[in-house]
């Protein structure tokens, strides 16, 4: 992402009215700004003149935003936030495995639609996988695979660590029970959701100042965990 020009942000919506609300907010925060009516189109100007981001809608008149993400992800990794009327925890579930990087549902806050922009802008950032990685008391070396808090080592099993070091890797994202539940198990544990809460409760209790209000390792509730870098 250039430091000289402005950041370049391509929404992919057909109601005219959340285009101009959107792209008036970014616009307002510095952001270049450009517009698509639906996939095909939103598609074509992803390959001919990449952006930095993009707000993608899932309602589109052409094809469901779901299959605009399973085509881009087939090529390339540039963030995407969705923005859609779609509440549901499985069209949520849907989105994130399809390739989405975060998930906002309409009517939107003026200042979090900017506010998640930023958070996976930064993690496409050159240099954004880092070897150590700190929020609040907290210290990752990746690399050495050791764990700080407060300057003290972590004791970690290697359930824990792994847990740990997925939501490190996709902090400030929604990462879905699906997709750790894969990673950590193999293909046949997606049915370990137990298993899983039970490593969160371990993390929460060795990391977070208050396990019952964590503030880093949060819960999108019927849908994944989330590392918040601050809170």
């Amino acid at each position: 992402m250039s430091t000289s020009a402005p950041i370049s942000i391509l929404i992919i919506d057909d109601e005219v009215p959340i285009r101009r609300l959107v792209r008036v907010t970014l616009e307002a925060q510095g952001y270049r700004v450009r517009e698509a009516e639906n996939g095909h189109l939103g598609l074509n100007e992803i390959a001919q003149q990449p952006p930095d981001g993009i707000v993608l809608d899932l309602g589109l008149p052409d094809m469901d935003g779901i299959e605009v993400l399973r085509r881009l992800r087939e090529w390339s990794k540039v963030p995407v936030l969705v923005l859609s009327v779609r509440d549901r925890e499985e069209d949520k579930i849907n989105a994130l495995d399809a390739g989405a990087d975060d998930y906002l549902t309409k009517p939107f806050g003026g200042g979090e639609l900017p506010a998640r922009l930023r958070a996976i802008l930064r993690r496409a950032q050159p240099g954004a996988e880092t070897v150590i990685v700190k929020f609040g008391e907290i210290e990752v070396d990746l690399a050495g695979r050791n764990v700080r808090r407060n300057g003290e080592d972590v004791r970690l099993t290697a359930k824990e660590y792994a847990l740990l070091r997925l939501l490190v890797q996709h902090r400030g994202k929604v990462v879905t029970h699906r997709h750790i539940l894969r990673e950590l198990w193999g293909p046949v544990g997606e049915e370990n959701i137990q298993y899983l809460r039970v490593y969160m409760t371990h993390l929460r209790q060795k990391l977070e100042k208050d396990p019952h209000e964590p503030r880093h390792f949060r819960t999108d509730s019927g849908i994944g965990y989330r590392l918040v870098e601050t809170g």
